[in-house]
Order: C-alpha cells, then structure tokens, then sequence
C-alpha cells in the first residue's frame, strides 16, 4: 500500500471532529464544502431542521474557469447570492475535513466577496 498525504480514514476522523464543534443554525447555518478531483460543491445547511436552505456547484454550466480555483471561487459568489436571496448574512464554515488551501479557499473568498459573514 502506497504511503498518500492525507487517506480517506484521516480526513473523515478530521471531519468528525470538526463537525463536533460545527453545527449550522435557522440563523447561522452551516456552509459545507465537499471536493472532488474534478468538482467542487458547496451548501448551506440548518442542521438543527435538516434543511439545504442554498447549494452551488461547479458542474453547472456558466460556472467553468480558466482553473478549478478561479471555477471555485465562481462556487463561491454564487452560493453567496442564493443565501442573500434566502435571506442568510451569516454562516458557519465546514471545510469537511480539507485543508483551508487552494480550492476551499477560493471558495471561501469568493462568499466573502458575495457578502456572506463567517
């Protein structure tokens, strides 16, 4: 077995621990951010209801970049607009378990520019 980085068992250990001391409200619901090698995906969660109250992703059409980050940063605008539009200002950021670095990043970035708080 090959050594990686970071295996699939550590980030989920991460994730858990994160999601232990994160938890999306009516008020402030949870910004969670799934990557894959190709996509990027993120949502607004009131975890306390069990609701998606605004999700953004990168497979929809007019969201595509010159690069993943510049594509994620896009993510990131857009998701800000639909919970503006939902009537959100602030959130909780759930990295999921990744490293605040490159594409959750640019996420990252990208809501803050669209006026999300968090």
């Amino acid at each position: 077995m090959a050594k990686t980085a970071r295996s699939v068992t550590q980030r989920a250990r991460i994730r858990r621990r994160i999601r232990g001391k994160v938890q999306g409200t009516a008020e402030r619901p949870r910004l969670s951010v799934f990557r894959s090698n190709k996509y990027i995906y993120a949502q607004v969660i009131d975890d306390l209801n069990g609701r998606t109250l605004a999700q953004a992703n990168s497979r929809e059409a007019d969201l595509s970049g010159d690069s993943k980050v510049e594509t994620s940063k896009a993510v990131g605008q857009r998701l800000a607009e639909r919970a503006k539009a939902a009537g959100i200002d602030a959130v909780v950021f759930d990295r999921g378990g990744y490293r605040y670095h490159g594409n959750v990043r640019a996420l990252a970035e990208g809501a803050r520019e669209g006026g999300l708080q968090f």
